[in-house]
C-alpha cells in the first residue's frame, strides 16, 4: 500500500532517526506508566538475561529459537519474522532482546500505540540497518492504516511512497534493509489474519511453574546480592502467580523487609511473613483479589452479579476488573463466569473461610 507523503515528509523520513526514537521512548513510557512504576522498571532491567543460555523456562520455545538463530546466521540471512503472544510479565520483551542478542543484532524498541502515523512508522524502517531487530510491543493495536504498509515490509523488503499531491504526485518505492520484525501481544485474537499470516513463526509464552520461578528468583537474588535458600525463593515463587517479573517484584519487596525487620536472609519463614505483610496470601491473591471474592461470597452472598456492578462495588473500572483480575481467579478456580453473571465457587467460600449458602 502506498500512502500520501509530500516533500517535507520525505525530509521528516531523512532526519527522524532521533525524532522517532523519541517518539517511541515516550509512547513506550505512556503504555507501560499505567501498570509499572519507575522502580518496577529499573528492576526488569537491571535482571533481564541477556543470553538464551541465561533464560529460564519456556524450554521448547528457547530450543525452537536456537534452532532458527543457529540455521539464519549459517546461511548468513536476517531470521523470520517471529510473533511471541501470552500473559502479561511472561517475558516477551525480553526474549526479544535475547534474540537480537544471540543474532548479534541491534534492536529497535517501539510500541503499536506509539505508531500512529504511516510517517512514523516509514521513519522506523528507513533508519532500520541490514540485520536489525524491530520489537513492536502490544502490536495488536497498531492503527490498521499503518499495519497495511507494514505488509510489503515483512513480505518484499520494500516501503512505497507517494511524493507530492494532484496531478504531480509520483510513487517511489525504498528498497528496505532486511530486518526481522519481533510482535509481541496479550490479545492475539485481536490481531488481523493477515499481520498473524506474515509472522514465520509465532510462539504461545506459558505460566510459569514454581520450580522455575524459584530458579529464576534465586538468579535475581544472587544479582541483587541478597542471601536467600531455597525454600526462601521457592516460596516467593508459590505466590508469584507463575509470572517472573511479579516473582522479582515480591523478592525486592521481601528482601526489604527482611532488611528492616530481620537479619537480611530470606528463609521461607521470613518470605512467608514478610509477604503476608504485604497482603500476598499463599495463593498469590493481594487485598484486590481477596476484596472481590468477598463481595462476590458476602456482600451479594453467592448470587451471580454482573460484571459493571461488580466493578462498582470494587470502585474499579470493569476493564481492569476483567483483564487484570479476573484471569488468574478464574484460573485458580475461585470464580466463573455464568450467562447471569460473575460467581464464586465452592473454593472461593473456603479460601476465605465461609460457608456458602445451602442451595
Amino acid at each position: 500500500m502506498a500512502f500520501d507523503l509530500d516533500i517535507e515528509g520525505i525530509g521528516y523520513i531523512a532526519e527522524s532517526g532521533a525524532s522517532a526514537g523519541r517518539a517511541t521512548a515516550e509512547g513506550r513510557e505512556r503504555a507501560v506508566a499505567p501498570t509499572f512504576t519507575e522502580d518496577d522498571l529499573e528492576l526488569d532491567f537491571s535482571l533481564r538475561p541477556k543470553r538464551l543460555d541465561d533464560y529460564l523456562g519456556q524450554t521448547k520455545v528457547k530450543e525452537s529459537l536456537g534452532i532458527m538463530i543457529e540455521a539464519a546466521q549459517a546461511r548468513g540471512e536476517a531470521a523470520d519474522h517471529i510473533l511471541l503472544s501470552g500473559p502479561p510479565g511472561l517475558g516477551k520483551t525480553t526474549l526479544a532482546t535475547v534474540v537480537a542478542n544471540e543474532l548479534g543484532a541491534s534492536i529497535r524498541t517501539t510500541s503499536g500505540p506509539a505508531i500512529a502515523r504511516t510517517g512514523d512508522l516509514a521513519a522506523i524502517l528507513t533508519n532500520l540497518e541490514e540485520g536489525d531487530v524491530l520489537f513492536i510491543d502490544e502490536i495488536h493495536r497498531l492503527n490498521r492504516m499503518v499495519e497495511e504498509v507494514l505488509y510489503p515490509a515483512l513480505e518484499d523488503f520494500e516501503l512505497d511512497i507517494v511524493v507530492g499531491k494532484g496531478p504531480a504526485a509520483r510513487s517511489i518505492r525504498l528498497d528496505l534493509p532486511r530486518f526481522t520484525l519481533i510482535g509481541a501481544t496479550t490479545r492475539t485474537g485481536l490481531l488481523t489474519g493477515p499481520l498473524r499470516d506474515r509472522f514465520g513463526v509465532a510462539f504461545r509464552l506459558q505460566y510459569y511453574t514454581a520450580e522455575e520461578l524459584a530458579l529464576i528468583v534465586t538468579r535475581s537474588a544472587s544479582i541483587l546480592n541478597v542471601d536467600i535458600d531455597g525454600e526462601g525463593a521457592l516460596e516467593i515463587a508459590r505466590r508469584s502467580r507463575g509470572t517472573p517479573r511479579l516473582a522479582n517484584r515480591l523478592l525486592k519487596r521481601v528482601r526489604d523487609w527482611a532488611q528492616v525487620r530481620g537479619d537480611g536472609a530470606i528463609t521461607e519463614d521470613v518470605a512467608a511473613e514478610a509477604l503476608t505483610f504485604f497482603e500476598v496470601d499463599h495463593l498469590g491473591l493481594d487485598a484486590v483479589d481477596n476484596r472481590l471474592l468477598e463481595v462476590l461470597c458476602v456482600q451479594f452472598t453467592g448470587r451471580p452479579v454482573g460484571l459493571t456492578t461488580l466493578a462498582s462495588a470494587l470502585a474499579e473500572d470493569p476493564d481492569t476488573v476483567e483483564d487484570v483480575y479476573e484471569p488468574y481467579l478464574m484460573q485458580q478456580g475461585l470464580m466463573m463466569r455464568t450467562p447471569k453473571g460473575r460467581q464464586a465457587t465452592p473454593g472461593a467460600w473456603e479460601h476465605l473461610g465461609l460457608t456458602p449458602p445451602e442451595l
